[in-house]
Protein backbone atom coordinates (compact mmCIF):
# COMPACT_ATOMS: atom_id res chain seq x y z
CA UNK A 1 0.00 0.00 0.00
CA UNK A 2 2.89 2.52 0.99
CA UNK A 3 5.72 0.76 -0.71
CA UNK A 4 7.09 3.42 -3.40
CA UNK A 5 4.75 5.95 -2.45
CA UNK A 6 5.44 9.65 -0.98
CA UNK A 7 3.73 10.52 1.80
CA UNK A 8 2.85 14.07 3.92
CA UNK A 9 1.73 14.60 7.60
CA UNK A 10 0.72 17.81 8.39
CA UNK A 11 2.56 18.44 12.05
CA UNK A 12 4.54 15.19 11.75
CA UNK A 13 7.08 16.01 14.24
CA UNK A 14 4.25 14.94 17.54
CA UNK A 15 3.51 11.84 19.32
CA UNK A 16 1.78 10.63 16.04
CA UNK A 17 3.99 11.79 13.39
CA UNK A 18 6.84 10.14 15.04
CA UNK A 19 5.45 6.55 15.64
CA UNK A 20 3.65 6.72 11.75
CA UNK A 21 7.23 7.23 10.80
CA UNK A 22 8.27 4.13 12.57
CA UNK A 23 5.53 2.07 11.93
CA UNK A 24 6.16 3.26 8.06
CA UNK A 25 9.46 2.52 8.24
CA UNK A 26 9.25 -1.05 9.74
CA UNK A 27 6.78 -2.23 7.78
CA UNK A 28 6.78 -0.81 4.20
CA UNK A 29 9.87 0.89 1.63
CA UNK A 30 8.14 4.14 0.84
CA UNK A 31 10.03 6.66 -1.44
CA UNK A 32 9.62 9.58 0.93
CA UNK A 33 7.69 10.93 3.55
CA UNK A 34 7.70 14.53 4.19
CA UNK A 35 7.25 16.55 7.71
CA UNK A 36 5.23 19.26 7.25
CA UNK A 37 5.30 21.46 10.58
CA UNK A 38 6.22 24.88 11.96
CA UNK A 39 8.54 23.68 15.01
CA UNK A 40 12.42 23.86 12.88
CA UNK A 41 13.44 22.80 16.41
CA UNK A 42 11.11 19.58 16.63
CA UNK A 43 12.75 18.99 13.26
CA UNK A 44 15.81 18.79 13.62
CA UNK A 45 15.56 16.60 16.84
CA UNK A 46 13.64 14.21 14.17
CA UNK A 47 16.00 14.58 11.75
CA UNK A 48 18.87 13.42 13.85
CA UNK A 49 16.88 10.81 15.50
CA UNK A 50 16.19 9.45 11.70
CA UNK A 51 19.12 10.26 10.27
CA UNK A 52 19.65 6.55 9.22
CA UNK A 53 16.60 7.40 6.58
CA UNK A 54 17.89 10.58 5.71
CA UNK A 55 16.90 9.38 1.97
CA UNK A 56 13.77 9.11 2.42
CA UNK A 57 12.74 11.83 5.02
CA UNK A 58 12.20 15.66 4.25
CA UNK A 59 11.36 18.18 6.24
CA UNK A 60 9.32 21.00 5.42
CA UNK A 61 8.47 24.15 7.46
CA UNK A 62 5.33 25.04 6.57
CA UNK A 63 1.78 26.61 7.89
CA UNK A 64 -1.63 24.85 7.15
CA UNK A 65 -2.64 28.59 7.57
CA UNK A 66 -0.26 29.10 4.48
CA UNK A 67 -1.83 27.70 1.82
CA UNK A 68 0.88 28.68 -1.34
CA UNK A 69 3.28 26.95 1.28
CA UNK A 70 1.44 24.08 1.18
CA UNK A 71 0.72 23.31 -2.14
CA UNK A 72 4.59 24.04 -2.61
CA UNK A 73 4.79 21.02 -0.35
CA UNK A 74 2.32 18.78 -2.15
CA UNK A 75 4.70 18.28 -5.26
CA UNK A 76 4.16 14.20 -6.25
CA UNK A 77 2.95 13.39 -3.25
CA UNK A 78 0.35 10.75 -3.02
CA UNK A 79 -1.22 10.66 0.07
CA UNK A 80 -1.69 13.08 3.19
CA UNK A 81 -2.54 12.79 6.66
CA UNK A 82 -3.68 15.38 8.39
CA UNK A 83 -2.54 16.06 12.13
CA UNK A 84 -2.24 19.25 12.64
CA UNK A 85 -4.22 21.05 14.59
CA UNK A 86 -4.39 23.41 18.08
CA UNK A 87 -5.83 20.80 20.01
CA UNK A 88 -5.40 21.96 23.88
CA UNK A 89 -8.46 22.94 24.64
CA UNK A 90 -7.96 25.85 27.20
CA UNK A 91 -5.73 27.33 24.48
CA UNK A 92 -8.34 27.14 22.13
CA UNK A 93 -10.96 28.79 24.40
CA UNK A 94 -8.35 31.46 25.38
CA UNK A 95 -7.14 32.21 21.65
CA UNK A 96 -10.19 31.36 19.92
CA UNK A 97 -9.32 33.15 16.70
CA UNK A 98 -6.38 31.03 16.33
CA UNK A 99 -8.36 27.79 16.72
CA UNK A 100 -10.10 28.91 13.82
CA UNK A 101 -7.42 29.67 11.47
CA UNK A 102 -5.68 26.22 12.14
CA UNK A 103 -8.22 24.08 12.80
CA UNK A 104 -11.16 25.01 10.06
CA UNK A 105 -9.01 27.32 7.54
CA UNK A 106 -5.93 25.41 7.47
CA UNK A 107 -8.73 22.45 6.60
CA UNK A 108 -10.25 24.30 4.33
CA UNK A 109 -6.57 24.89 2.79
CA UNK A 110 -5.76 21.27 2.45
CA UNK A 111 -8.99 20.60 0.72
CA UNK A 112 -8.18 23.21 -1.81
CA UNK A 113 -4.71 22.53 -2.69
CA UNK A 114 -5.45 19.02 -2.77
CA UNK A 115 -8.50 19.31 -4.99
CA UNK A 116 -6.14 20.87 -7.59
CA UNK A 117 -3.29 18.69 -7.06
CA UNK A 118 -2.42 15.92 -9.76
CA UNK A 119 -0.75 13.70 -7.89
CA UNK A 120 -2.61 13.54 -4.61
CA UNK A 121 -4.60 10.02 -4.59
CA UNK A 122 -5.85 9.81 -0.68
CA UNK A 123 -6.29 12.16 2.66
CA UNK A 124 -7.24 10.96 5.85
CA UNK A 125 -7.36 13.71 8.38
CA UNK A 126 -7.46 12.93 11.68
CA UNK A 127 -10.12 13.43 14.09
CA UNK A 128 -10.94 12.93 17.91
CA UNK A 129 -14.19 12.32 19.99
CA UNK A 130 -14.12 15.86 20.99
CA UNK A 131 -15.65 16.42 17.72
CA UNK A 132 -19.00 14.25 18.58
CA UNK A 133 -21.40 16.86 20.36
CA UNK A 134 -19.07 19.35 20.78
CA UNK A 135 -18.69 21.12 24.19
CA UNK A 136 -16.01 23.29 23.91
CA UNK A 137 -14.13 25.78 20.72
CA UNK A 138 -11.72 22.87 20.18
CA UNK A 139 -14.21 20.06 19.35
CA UNK A 140 -16.33 22.59 17.79
CA UNK A 141 -13.45 23.54 14.93
CA UNK A 142 -12.57 19.62 14.86
CA UNK A 143 -16.24 19.07 13.71
CA UNK A 144 -16.21 21.71 11.33
CA UNK A 145 -12.70 20.58 10.13
CA UNK A 146 -14.16 16.78 9.96
CA UNK A 147 -17.53 17.94 7.72
CA UNK A 148 -15.04 19.80 5.52
CA UNK A 149 -12.89 16.59 4.67
CA UNK A 150 -16.34 14.42 4.18
CA UNK A 151 -17.80 16.87 2.24
CA UNK A 152 -14.69 17.58 -0.21
CA UNK A 153 -15.10 13.92 -1.94
CA UNK A 154 -18.65 15.96 -4.02
CA UNK A 155 -15.42 17.98 -6.00
CA UNK A 156 -13.68 14.77 -7.10
CA UNK A 157 -15.21 14.00 -9.96
CA UNK A 158 -13.85 11.25 -11.72
CA UNK A 159 -10.53 11.21 -10.41
CA UNK A 160 -8.71 8.64 -8.37
CA UNK A 161 -8.86 10.85 -5.46
CA UNK A 162 -10.99 10.51 -1.69
CA UNK A 163 -10.93 12.36 1.49
CA UNK A 164 -11.81 10.66 4.89
CA UNK A 165 -11.32 11.04 8.75
CA UNK A 166 -10.14 8.56 11.77
CA UNK A 167 -11.21 9.64 14.88
CA UNK A 168 -10.04 8.49 18.52
CA UNK A 169 -9.36 10.00 21.23
CA UNK A 170 -6.48 10.82 23.91
CA UNK A 171 -3.81 8.65 22.85
CA UNK A 172 -2.20 7.22 25.55
CA UNK A 173 0.74 8.56 26.91
CA UNK A 174 0.41 11.02 23.57
CA UNK A 175 1.51 14.78 25.42
CA UNK A 176 -1.17 16.33 27.18
CA UNK A 177 -2.89 13.30 27.96
CA UNK A 178 -3.75 12.44 31.52
CA UNK A 179 -0.48 9.74 31.92
CA UNK A 180 2.23 11.90 31.56
CA UNK A 181 0.43 14.28 33.50
CA UNK A 182 0.04 11.81 36.50
CA UNK A 183 3.36 10.37 35.57
CA UNK A 184 4.82 14.17 36.20
CA UNK A 185 3.17 14.10 39.91
CA UNK A 186 4.68 11.26 40.85
CA UNK A 187 7.90 12.39 39.35
CA UNK A 188 7.91 14.60 41.86
CA UNK A 189 7.33 12.82 45.00
CA UNK A 190 3.48 13.67 45.13
CA UNK A 191 1.35 11.09 46.64
CA UNK A 192 -1.82 12.93 45.68
CA UNK A 193 -3.34 12.51 42.17
CA UNK A 194 -5.97 14.69 41.36
CA UNK A 195 -9.64 13.57 39.87
CA UNK A 196 -11.72 15.99 38.18
CA UNK A 197 -14.75 13.43 38.87
CA UNK A 198 -15.00 10.39 40.21
CA UNK A 199 -16.84 9.09 37.25
CA UNK A 200 -14.73 9.61 34.62
CA UNK A 201 -13.99 7.32 32.00
CA UNK A 202 -12.05 7.36 28.68
CA UNK A 203 -11.30 4.83 25.92
CA UNK A 204 -7.28 3.12 25.88
CA UNK A 205 -5.53 3.50 22.28
CA UNK A 206 -1.91 3.35 21.89
CA UNK A 207 -0.18 4.99 19.31
CA UNK A 208 0.48 1.60 17.10
CA UNK A 209 -3.66 1.16 16.96
CA UNK A 210 -3.86 4.80 15.77
CA UNK A 211 -1.74 4.44 13.23
CA UNK A 212 -3.06 0.94 12.03
CA UNK A 213 -6.31 3.01 11.90
CA UNK A 214 -4.75 5.54 9.70
CA UNK A 215 -3.55 2.55 7.21
CA UNK A 216 -6.53 1.17 7.19
CA UNK A 217 -8.34 4.47 6.14
CA UNK A 218 -6.06 4.96 3.38
CA UNK A 219 -6.43 1.32 1.97
CA UNK A 220 -10.04 0.86 2.34
CA UNK A 221 -11.57 4.60 2.37
CA UNK A 222 -13.93 5.24 -0.68
CA UNK A 223 -14.50 9.02 0.30
CA UNK A 224 -16.60 10.41 3.42
CA UNK A 225 -16.22 7.62 5.91
CA UNK A 226 -14.70 8.14 9.50
CA UNK A 227 -12.84 5.18 10.93
CA UNK A 228 -13.50 3.90 14.50
CA UNK A 229 -11.27 1.57 16.03
CA UNK A 230 -13.12 -0.94 18.45
CA UNK A 231 -11.11 -0.28 21.87
CA UNK A 232 -11.78 -0.69 25.70
CA UNK A 233 -12.77 1.85 28.42
CA UNK A 234 -11.15 2.71 31.65
CA UNK A 235 -11.62 4.33 34.83
CA UNK A 236 -9.63 7.48 35.95
CA UNK A 237 -10.06 6.12 39.53
CA UNK A 238 -8.31 2.85 38.29
CA UNK A 239 -5.78 4.82 36.10
CA UNK A 240 -4.31 6.63 39.31
CA UNK A 241 -4.46 3.37 41.25
CA UNK A 242 -2.46 1.60 38.39
CA UNK A 243 0.07 4.13 37.95
CA UNK A 244 0.51 4.68 42.13
CA UNK A 245 -1.23 2.31 44.13
CA UNK A 246 -2.62 3.25 47.73
CA UNK A 247 -2.69 6.77 46.30
CA UNK A 248 -4.75 9.75 48.00
CA UNK A 249 -7.45 10.88 44.69
CA UNK A 250 -9.16 14.52 45.53
CA UNK A 251 -11.97 15.68 43.53
CA UNK A 252 -10.91 18.50 42.54
CA UNK A 253 -14.04 19.16 40.00
CA UNK A 254 -14.64 19.01 36.40
CA UNK A 255 -12.55 21.75 34.07
CA UNK A 256 -14.21 23.52 31.37
CA UNK A 257 -15.13 22.07 27.90
CA UNK A 258 -14.41 18.37 29.80
CA UNK A 259 -16.61 15.60 29.18
CA UNK A 260 -17.31 13.17 31.92
CA UNK A 261 -17.47 10.24 28.82
CA UNK A 262 -15.62 9.81 25.59
CA UNK A 263 -18.22 9.15 23.18
CA UNK A 264 -17.54 8.34 18.96
CA UNK A 265 -20.72 7.06 18.02
CA UNK A 266 -23.74 8.96 18.77
CA UNK A 267 -27.50 7.93 18.68
CA UNK A 268 -28.01 10.13 15.77
CA UNK A 269 -24.74 8.70 13.79
CA UNK A 270 -26.32 5.11 14.26
CA UNK A 271 -28.16 5.53 11.32
CA UNK A 272 -25.35 5.22 8.96
CA UNK A 273 -22.72 3.21 11.37
CA UNK A 274 -21.53 -0.15 10.26
CA UNK A 275 -19.95 -2.71 12.98
CA UNK A 276 -16.60 -4.64 11.57
CA UNK A 277 -14.49 -7.04 13.42
CA UNK A 278 -12.37 -4.61 15.09
CA UNK A 279 -13.84 -0.99 14.44
CA UNK A 280 -17.05 1.04 13.38
CA UNK A 281 -17.67 2.85 10.38
CA UNK A 282 -19.79 5.84 9.96
CA UNK A 283 -20.82 6.57 6.47
CA UNK A 284 -21.30 9.96 4.62
CA UNK A 285 -25.42 10.86 4.22
CA UNK A 286 -25.13 12.10 1.20
CA UNK A 287 -26.55 11.89 -2.14
CA UNK A 288 -23.16 11.66 -4.31
CA UNK A 289 -21.67 8.87 -2.11
CA UNK A 290 -22.73 5.98 -4.28
CA UNK A 291 -20.68 3.47 -2.19
CA UNK A 292 -23.43 1.61 -0.47
CA UNK A 293 -23.65 -1.90 -2.02
CA UNK A 294 -20.20 -2.23 -1.27
CA UNK A 295 -20.77 -1.81 2.75
CA UNK A 296 -20.34 -5.45 3.77
CA UNK A 297 -20.47 -4.64 7.94
CA UNK A 298 -23.10 -5.02 10.30
CA UNK A 299 -25.56 -2.43 10.60
CA UNK A 300 -25.80 -1.27 13.95
CA UNK A 301 -29.27 -1.13 15.96
CA UNK A 302 -31.15 2.54 15.70
CA UNK A 303 -29.76 4.21 18.75
CA UNK A 304 -26.76 3.24 19.37
CA UNK A 305 -24.02 4.87 21.28
CA UNK A 306 -20.44 4.07 21.26
CA UNK A 307 -19.55 5.68 24.86
CA UNK A 308 -16.43 5.17 26.75
CA UNK A 309 -18.88 5.25 29.93
CA UNK A 310 -21.31 2.35 27.88
CA UNK A 311 -18.35 0.14 26.74
CA UNK A 312 -18.56 -3.99 26.82
CA UNK A 313 -14.67 -4.03 27.43
CA UNK A 314 -12.86 -2.27 30.17
CA UNK A 315 -9.19 -2.51 31.59
CA UNK A 316 -8.97 -2.76 36.14
CA UNK A 317 -6.44 -1.76 37.49
CA UNK A 318 -3.84 -4.68 37.05
CA UNK A 319 -4.95 -4.72 33.45
CA UNK A 320 -3.95 -0.89 32.80
CA UNK A 321 -0.59 -2.01 34.98
CA UNK A 322 0.17 -4.31 32.48
CA UNK A 323 -0.39 -1.48 29.71
CA UNK A 324 1.37 0.96 31.56
CA UNK A 325 4.71 -1.47 31.28
CA UNK A 326 4.83 -1.25 27.70
CA UNK A 327 5.47 2.85 28.06
CA UNK A 328 9.27 4.09 27.67
CA UNK A 329 8.45 6.96 30.18
CA UNK A 330 6.87 5.30 32.88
Amino acid sequence: MLNGKNILITGGTGSFGNHFVDYVLEHYKPNKIIIYSRDEYKQFIMANKYKEHKDVLRFFIGDVRDKARFTRALNDVDYVIHAAAMKQVPACEYNPIEAVKTNINGAMNIVDAVLDSPSVKRVVALSTDKAVNPINLYGGTKLVSDKLFIAANAYVGNRDLNFSVVRYGNVAGSRGSVIPFFQNLIDKGERALPITDYRMTRFWIDLEQGVELVIKALSEARGGETFISKIPSFKITDLAQAMLPGCDMPEVGIREGEKLHEVMVTREDSMTTYEYEKHYIIYPHFDWWKDRETVTGKKVEQGFEYSSGKNTEWLDVEALKERLRNYKHL
